[in-house]
């Protein structure tokens, strides 16, 4: 029978539940534990997926075809191991399945209420993930803030939990904040007693507490927290802020939290194997070289709309010892002032996925920038179909060249919509979602970087390269370097007239690991170091050359004949 751990937060949103759970999960991993992660979202939305970005970060795809909260991808980077469906639920999709049984005549004419029927349901999409691969343990992050309205159900449905599997069968953690007050000097315990005091008003007592700050619990702290909110002091946990946060599961490993936890579930207490994980930060904190990465997009007044992409570059730094500067660039811009006064000093250049008109043209001008400077870029998804409407439009000729996505009466419409998303109405869970085979061309750059014949990506897009054009694409010197099994969709371009151009239909950010970086992200970052080697070879050679110094003396004699 599985144990369950459920993690709520307390006092403000974004605490960082999402990365203590994941921590969590990596730890007990490293004890050879089986695990299983699951987010509860209070919003109303069936999916994250029709929302905007700028509301709530990226939506994260898992390989089932699923769009979900971006915190399953830290839980898929940390653990390594692949979510799915099961492993986000919504208010929305709660209620819709509630609905759906009413319908049905499920509930024998019954009237329909909170409790018990939307907390059964909530209980049972729990137990739907124990029972899939039947882990040890399941980590349940409940969405939101303790005291918001919207989350009641969510808390009354693991309260009553504990009641339906043993009490010895679960723990409760409370992730909350402990301010530094600077003017007074110091830390403040009243707005986490408040936050256990609201929990233990529906009906739960904390087992755990990890308190958020930005530096250490003094030990006199912590036994002030675990009288006044009944937990005891070795079950308060300092969650102090680190540089990076792969250092999380190694800081949460020192105040003894999954010690704590398996002790208070009655499991065995296994010595954990993190060896890999420290060299991992070790890594991460000792590398000796500095790139600068450019991303164009639309949504970069946010950052988290592209979590997965910032993480993946993160990764193929550390792979070749270096690490990361990411420079935000606002497509948009570009549009407005060109592409040389944003990229002409970056290492590599990144175009990610998006949707909508809006900065396009600022894209598809950076796209080309990288083309005609040789700067390293990769593509991605949107990014793939800016760097074909690059290719129609500045190499192919067909000046008016864009996707049917953005001018429906374009008369080269380069990308088109696939035909069997051309009746589809519903925006939600209709795009090309999920895990697809691509299959890759021999002597290509991306077959030499996967050095596989056959791979698997995850996809979400509606929108395709148009056949039509294949030819001409080909023709004029590019190369389609991966298609899908039956050679009808374009899945990867690449133009070998440049030192590394790859574009992809797929998203292959949300399969890069810390401990396994993507292939394209690393290739990406290797080919950014090889260029910032040539710029300083030739800068070393530009000022030790005879004309320079000569020109140099000569401003010398200027400037003495000068102040004579």
């Amino acid at each position: 029978m599985a144990k369950y751990i459920f993690v709520t937060g307390g006092v403000v949103s974004s605490i960082g539940k999402g990365i203590v759970a994941a921590s969590l999960g990596r730890l007990l991993k490293s004890r050879d534990y089986s695990i299983a992660i699951l987010k509860l979202d209070p919003y109303i939305n069936v999916d994250p997926g029709t929302m905007s970005p700028f509301q709530h970060g990226e939506v994260f795809v898992t390989e089932d075809g699923a769009e979900t909260d971006l915190d399953l991808g830290h839980y898929e980077r940390f653990t390594d191991t692949s979510m799915s469906k099961l492993s986000n639920v919504t208010t929305g999709a709660i209620y819709q399945g509630v609905i759906n049984k009413e319908r049905r005549g499920d509930y024998q004419g019954g009237t329909v209420q909170v409790i018990p029927h939307i907390t059964n349901e909530i209980k049972e999409r729990i137990h739907r993930v124990a029972n899939n691969g039947n882990p040890d343990l399941v980590i349940v992050e409940i969405g939101g803030t303790v005291g918001d309205i919207e989350s009641l159900p969510f808390i009354e449905a693991i309260r009553q939990f504990r009641k339906d599997v043993g009490r010895q069968n679960v723990v409760y953690m409370h992730v909350t904040l402990m301010p530094w007050i600077a003017s007074a000097g110091e830390m403040k315990t009243k707005p986490t007693q408040h936050s256990v005091k609201e929990l233990q008003s529906v009906g739960i007592q904390p087992d755990i507490l990890v308190c958020r700050s930005d530096r250490p619990l003094p030990q006199n702290i912590k036994d002030k927290i675990s009288e006044f909110c009944n937990v005891l002091p070795e079950c308060v946990m300092t969650g102090q802020d680190v540089k990076s946060i792969y250092e999380v599961p190694l800081a949460m490993e020192r105040e003894g939290l999954a010690e704590q936890v398996l002790r208070l579930l009655g499991m065995q207490q296994r010595q954990p194997d993190l060896r890999s994980w420290q060299t991992l930060v070790e890594r991460l904190y000792r590398s000796e070289h500095q790139v600068e990465v450019a991303i164009v997009g639309k949504y970069v007044r946010l950052t988290d709309a592209y979590l997965s992409v910032i993480e993946a570059l993160k990764h193929g730094a550390i792979a070749v010892n270096s690490n990361v500067n990411l420079r935000w660039i606002n497509s948009e811009d570009i549009e407005a002032y060109g592409a040389e006064k944003f990229l002409k000093d970056v290492h590599a250049i990144v175009v990610p996925g998006g949707f909508g008109h809006r900065g396009v043209d600022g894209k598809v001008a950076a796209v080309k920038y990288a083309r005609d400077h040789q700067i390293p870029f990769l593509g991605l998804c949107l990014g793939m179909q800016c760097a074909v409407i690059d290719w129609a439009r500045n190499v192919g000729q067909l000046g008016d060249a864009n996707s049917a996505e953005f001018d429906p009466e374009s008369k080269n419409p380069v990308i088109h919509l696939l035909p069997e998303q051309q009746d589809v109405v519903n925006l939600g869970g209709t795009m090309r979602l999920g895990l697809y085979a691509c299959r890759l061309a021999p002597n290509t750059l991306v077959g030499d970087l996967y050095k596989e014949s056959v791979i698997y990506e995850r996809h979400r897009h509606r929108y395709e390269f148009n056949n039509a054009y294949r030819s001409l694409f080909l023709e004029s010197g590019y190369v389609i370097s991966g298609t899908s099994p039956d050679g009808r969709l374009v899945e990867a371009i690449e133009f070998p007239s440049h030192p590394y151009f790859i574009a992809t239909q797929f998203h292959p950010e949300f399969q890069s690991r810390p401990s396994r970086p993507h292939p394209l992200f690393q290739g990406l970052i290797k080919a950014a170091l090889d260029l910032q080697k040539q710029r300083l070879a030739s800068s070393s050679e530009l000022e030790s050359s005879p004309i320079l110094e000569q020109l140099n003396e000569q401003k010398q004699e200027l400037a003495s004949a000068t102040s004579a």
